[in-house]
C-alpha cells in the first residue's frame, strides 16, 4: 500500500464499535415489584416483544450478510494481496482521495455502489476477502478483482477471474461453519444478498486486443459463451445456499473515456456498445430462467447501461459539470490510462473536484456518480430496477 494505511483498520474498528455493548446506552427505570406492577411490566414486555418482532420484517437481521462478486466496478481492494501489474491496481493516489483521503484499492476516489450497499442496509464497510484474517468476519466478504473476466483467456494469471471467487466463497463458507455452526453459517448465507458484476472484461478485452475474434464468431455466440460462464458459476453460488442476488446491467462500454481515445475520433466504439447491448438482452433472459430453475432464486437487475449513458449524455441534469472526461488522466477526454502514474504514462492531470465528473478515471466512475446508481438499486422504481429493488431483497426473508 506504498506506506498507506490499510483499510481493514477502518472496517475493523466500525465491526468492533457494533459489537461492543458498551456504546450502547441503556436505561433502565426503578420500578417497584408490587403486584400492579409486576403485571404492567409484563405486559410492556409482552407489547415490547410484539414490536421487537414486528420491527424485525422490516428492517435486516443482524446476521444479513453482503457478499460481492466481479471485477473493477466492486473490487475494494483485492487485487493489493495478488501477484500483479500497476495497469491492475489502483493502491496510489488520487485514488481514494474523496472519501478515504487514501488509496485502498478501489479505482475510483472514494466508495463504490457495493459500499454504498452496504451503509443503507446498516452493514459495515465490507472488506476483500483476502484481507480477511483466519476465523474473521466483517458482514460479509469482498471477492471482486479489478480486471477479471468469466472466460479463461482474459488477463489470465493477473486477476482472480470468477470461477475462483466461487471457491473462494466455498472455502469462506465451510471456515464459517467450523467458527460460528452450521445453523449459523447456513442463515447468513441464505440471508445474504449477493452482488455479481462482471464480463466488461470479457468483452473490451477482444474489441481492443483483438479486433479479429469477431470473424471466426459472431457477437452474439460470444456474448452467450460469456453468459453462460456467469450462469454457470451463479448456479454453483445458488449450490452452496445463496439465494438473493443484484445484478447491474452491462454500462455503455463503447463510450468510457479510454474508448473515446482509441477510437481516433471521440465517438463511442460501436463494437463494444454493440456487445454491451447483447449482453443487456442475453443475461436477463437467463436471470428469468434461473429464476424457475433454481430453488428460492431472487435477483435484482439495475439498469446501469440507461442510467450511465443518460449521465454522459446530459450530465447537468444530474448535477455533473462534464459526462465524457475523465477526471483523473491524460490526453484527450482523460482517456490514457495514467491516473496515479504508475501505469507506463507518469504524467498526469488531476480536476479539482471529482464530483463535477461521471468518470474519475478513464474506464470507471466517480464516487459521486456511483452514489446515485446505488440509490436507484437500492430502492429505485421498476423502470431502473427490477423485479426487486435491493432494499426489498434484504428485507425478503428466504423461509
Amino acid at each position: 500500500m506504498g506506506g498507506y494505511p490499510e483499510p481493514s483498520f477502518f472496517t475493523s474498528f466500525l465491526f468492533k464499535w457494533y459489537k461492543n455493548p458498551s456504546t450502547r446506552r441503556i436505561v433502565r427505570p426503578k420500578i417497584a415489584m408490587s403486584a400492579p406492577n409486576i403485571h404492567i411490566l409484563s405486559f410492556a414486555i409482552f407489547a415490547s416483544l410484539l414490536l421487537s418482532t414486528r420491527c424485525s420484517i422490516d428492517r435486516p437481521q443482524h446476521d444479513v450478510a453482503l457478499f460481492i462478486f466481479g471485477d473493477s466496478l466492486n473490487d475494494a481492494g483485492t487485487n493489493n494481496y495478488i501477484n500483479t501489474t500497476a495497469s491492475f491496481r489502483a493502491n496510489v493516489p488520487p485514488y481514494g482521495e474523496t472519501f478515504f483521503h487514501y488509496p485502498t484499492g478501489r479505482f475510483t476516489d472514494g466508495r463504490l455502489i457495493a459500499d454504498f450497499i452496504a451503509e443503507y442496509a446498516k452493514l459495515p464497510l465490507i472488506p476483500p476477502y483476502l484481507q480477511l484474517k483466519k476465523g474473521e468476519f466483517v458482514g460479509g466478504a469482498n471477492f471482486a478483482s479489478g480486471g477479471a473476466g468469466v472466460l479463461p483467456d482474459t488477463y489470465q494469471g493477473l486477476v482472480v477471474d470468477l470461477k475462483t471467487q466461487l471457491k473462494q466463497f466455498e472455502k469462506l463458507v465451510k471456515d464459517l461453519r467450523k467458527t460460528m455452526g452450521d445453523e449459523r453459517a447456513e442463515r447468513i448465507v441464505s440471508e445474504g444478498v449477493y452482488m455479481v458484476n462482471i464480463g466488461g472484461n470479457d468483452y473490451l478485452s477482444p474489441v481492443l486486443n483483438n479486433p479479429a475474434l469477431f470473424q471466426s464468431i459472431s457477437m452474439a455466440d460470444y456474448v452467450g459463451m460469456v453468459v453462460g460462464n456467469i450462469s454457470s458459476v451463479l448456479e454453483g453460488i445458488h449450490k452452496v445456499g445463496a439465494r438473493k442476488f443484484g445484478f447491474f446491467a452491462m454500462p455503455p462500454l463503447g463510450c468510457v473515456p479510454y474508448v473515446r481515445l482509441v477510437t481516433g475520433n471521440g465517438s463511442c466504439s460501436r463494437p463494444a456498445t454493440k456487445l454491451a447491448k447483447l449482453h443487456n438482452v442475453a443475461f436477463p433472459a437467463t436471470l428469468a430462467k434461473l429464476e424457475t430453475q433454481l430453488r428460492g432464486f431472487k435477483y435484482s437487475f439495475f439498469d446501469l447501461y440507461t442510467c450511465l449513458a443518460k449521465r454522459i449524455q446530459n450530465p447537468s441534469k444530474y448535477g455533473f459539470k462534464d459526462g465524457k472526461s475523465a477526471c483523473c488522466g491524460s490526453g484527450p477526454y482523460g482517456g490514457n490510462y495514467s491516473c496515479g502514474g504508475m501505469r507506463g504514462v507518469r504524467e498526469y492531470s488531476l480536476c479539482p473536484n471529482p464530483g463535477e465528473h461521471v468518470f474519475f478515471d478513464s474506464y470507471h466512475p466517480s464516487e459521486r456518480a456511483y452514489r446515485q446508481f446505488a440509490q436507484l438499486m437500492w430502492n429505485g422504481s421498476l423502470r431502473t430496477t427490477k423485479p426487486y429493488n435491493l432494499e426489498a431483497l434484504f428485507k425478503h426473508g428466504t423461509s
